[in-house]
């Protein structure tokens, strides 16, 4: 084989292999991103086999004019110029509108005009939403900033529900609008970065209850995987836009993705077709004979060494909450070494009890902090914890014991795991520093931790 081919996931029988890129921003000759672009090009036009169909969840071009003429003039040259390489008969391209190309009622226009999308949608947005059936899967392309509802973050939620009700018997469902529903490496701001309040609880809704794969978007420049109540949010705006934020931790990108009956799996390709992250979801389970349980106090670790983007560690955690409010922290579980900070703490912080792990930074940086539900006063819990170290920020994951479907806790970190050394020390119930360190103040604490 060429050094020069990269090889493509493929399903593991009958399946979907396919590209995920978008926010290249391009369409100008000569233009900022013209050369970034094409070179997240170059890296795709590299995959063996090719993909089956390509999905660009927005802002391919520059777009913002007030001038209609100027506006196909960026689209003629993205389509025939910069993705003239693609056969869009053997290769379908498919787009959601986006804040650069779908801004007004007349770029809304020109979009219609120039793309000729499926016009299934609802009425009003024929050409702006639509749906496609390939098979088992069911795509459907939702408008996050319609101008009939408000522009930038309004999106209309009874056709999505509709649609995928009318599509229940598709055994794969992904929707794809511009625009996240959750804040990304905590870059947030309702009706700008993401889909406003007055949509987004309901839009969820209607993804998990119609047991919607994953939702894909972009706007916010940056690769990134959370999950909420099982549905994923995978957001790639890395195809060429070159002020990209944050430096050093965000790159330009290209995803190529696989999905079949028993797994949906990705890799994802920098401009020098390296293989940065990669994801099988759903990840596996631990076996369940490998459980081992932590009574209260210090142990020696039950495992150390690096998180690799294929290493999850599973932790349950139950007891009976304090019968009062202890807005002190509390230490469910910590994971240290004798020199530093815990680099690893799970616990309850204030007066609503919040479920909390933090997780140090570098020596001498703040440590980064992420969020789950709050535990009620008097009564018992008992929820799982997942550390995914292949899903970045969005790989520290919470659920109900019992409950299937995992969330990611609510974090503002660009990174999550990978950068974790398991430490060789770990306390349960109270922090590295003894008994009186942050202690439960519960009865009945009781840890158990697989996977390592």
């Amino acid at each position: 084989m060429s050094a020069n081919i990269i090889p493509s996931l493929l399903p593991n029988g009958p399946g979907h292999q396919f590209v995920l890129y978008g926010d290249s921003c391009s369409g100008v000759q000569g233009g900022l991103h013209e050369k970034t672009f094409a070179a997240v090009n170059a890296v795709l036009r590299r995959l063996d086999p090719p993909p089956e169909f390509v999905l660009f969840p927005g802002d391919e071009i520059i777009g913002l004019t007030a001038d209609p003429a100027a506006l196909r003039a960026q689209w003629r040259h993205w389509f025939d110029h910069e993705m003239g390489w693609l056969d869009r008969q053997k290769t379908p391209l498919w787009h959601t509108t986006g804040n650069h190309t779908t801004y007004d009622e007349m770029s809304e226009q020109v979009f219609r005009e120039v793309l000729r999308l499926p016009e299934n949608g609802p009425p009003g947005q024929e050409g702006l939403s639509y749906w496609v059936r390939r098979g088992d899967l069911l795509l459907v392309f939702v408008h996050t900033l319609w101008t009939r509802l408000g522009g930038e973050g309004h999106v209309e939620t009874e056709w999505l529900e509709a649609t995928l009700k009318q599509h229940g018997d598709a055994r794969h469902k992904i929707v794809l609008g511009h625009h996240p529903v959750f804040p990304i490496n905590g870059f947030s701001g309702s009706y700008q970065r993401e889909i406003g309040r007055d949509h987004a609880s309901r839009f969820w809704d209607i993804l998990v209850e119609a047991d919607v794969l994953a939702y894909v978007c972009s706007h916010i420049l940056a690769f990134d995987v959370q999950v909420y109540h099982g549905v994923l949010q995978l957001c790639t705006a890395g195809a060429g836009t070159a002020h990209r934020m944050p430096e050093g931790v965000e790159y330009l990108h290209c995803i190529q993705a696989a999905l079949d009956a028993d797994s949906f799996r990705y890799q994802v390709l920098d401009t020098d077709g390296v293989v940065r992250e990669r994801l099988k979801w759903p990840f596996k389970p631990a076996d369940p004979e490998s459980w081992q349980t932590l009574s209260t106090g210090m142990h020696p670790a039950g495992f150390t060494g690096p998180m690799n983007s294929d290493r999850v560690i599973e932790l349950r955690i139950s007891g009976h909450m304090p019968e009062a409010v202890h807005p002190p922290a509390q230490t469910l579980f910590s994971a240290f070494n004798s020199d530093a900070i815990a680099p690893l703490w799970v616990g309850l912080r204030g007066a609503r009890q919040t479920l909390t792990l933090i997780l140090g930074g570098e020596p001498g940086r703040s440590p980064h902090y992420w969020f789950g539900p709050d535990l009620a006063v008097g009564e018992a819990f008992d929820i799982e914890i997942a550390l995914h170290a292949g899903m970045g920020p969005g790989g520290l994951l919470y659920r109900p014991h019992g409950n299937p479907l995992w969330t990611s806790l609510d974090g503002a970190s660009a990174t999550g795991l990978e950068r974790l050394l398991w430490p060789t020390r770990w306390s349960v119930g109270h922090g590295q520093r003894g008994t009186e360190d942050r202690a439960f103040m519960g009865v009945g604490l009781e840890v158990a931790f697989a996977g390592g």
